[in-house]
């Protein structure tokens, strides 16, 4: 039976079992609900904006204010593949850049038994890079309620950094984060697996923030990575190209 209000967690109707149904009809029905990502965060994109204006004025306030990702299991690699990505990609600074995750780093890789769950490990992390009134903390929780990102969140809090809360269903994180985003993605064509449609939902939210954020300093120009890191052979071509382009 199906709750009135529909969360990660909520199994499909018997038609959408992808065990039981043909696979090309199956792919389709896949395909199909990742899809629904785009248009509930298109619902969101005047929070989303706001969000971003606030972001970057805080960190233009300082020359070293950092953006500080928190998540757990899927939530967690999502933000790292976003943090280490800003770097090479507009050049903004690796001192400027933190992300605290579960389990650590190890986690990126393999499961760590109750990782979700362990407040001492949050608390430790924290203090270990001592997050600060100069930071803007983004904490990612596809359930809105996991407890080593709520924590990590309450500490910054205490800390007087921005925090911001993304989040898939209409949990705790509201209420924790000084800023939130709720992306109510509902149901998983595998039910509870937020990998799939809530994971790609907090991807492109993060994606469109982080990118906005560089826009805003001056770190695109038409439509260009202008300030990327040309560390290879490809890379160096485009540069010459972009330098071409501007000139």
């Amino acid at each position: 039976m199906k709750n009135s209000i529909e969360t990660t967690e909520t199994v499909q109707s018997k038609d959408k079992w992808i065990d039981k149904i043909d696979q090309i009809k199956a792919l389709t029905l896949m395909l199909e609900d990742q899809s629904k990502a785009i248009e509930i965060i298109r619902e969101n994109l005047e929070v989303i904006n706001k969000i971003i204006n606030k972001v970057y004025m805080h960190l233009n306030s300082t020359s070293s204010g950092r953006l500080i990702y928190v998540g757990a299991g899927t939530s967690g690699r999502i933000a790292v593949q976003d943090a280490i990505e800003l770097y090479p990609t507009f050049s903004w600074p690796k001192s400027r850049i933190a992300f605290v995750v579960a389990g650590g780093i190890k986690a990126l890789y393999n499961t760590v038994e109750n990782a979700e769950d362990d407040l001492n490990d949050a608390v430790f992390q924290s203090n270990n890079i001592d997050i600060n009134d100069k930071d803007v903390v983004i904490g990612l929780s596809a359930s809105s309620n996991t407890p080593f990102t709520l924590e990590v969140l309450k500490l910054a809090n205490e800390k007087n950094a921005l925090t911001v809360g993304i989040g898939n269903n209409f949990g705790i994180i509201r209420d924790v984060a000084k800023e939130s985003i709720i992306i109510p993605t509902g149901s998983e064509i595998v039910a509870g697996s937020t990998r799939l449609k809530a994971g790609t939902a907090q991807k492109i939210t993060l994606n469109i923030i982080s990118t906005m954020i560089m826009v805003k300093f001056g770190r695109v120009k038409n439509g260009m990575m202008v300030a990327m890191v040309a560390s290879n052979k490809k890379l160096k071509k485009r540069q010459i190209l972009i330098d071409e382009l501007l000139n």
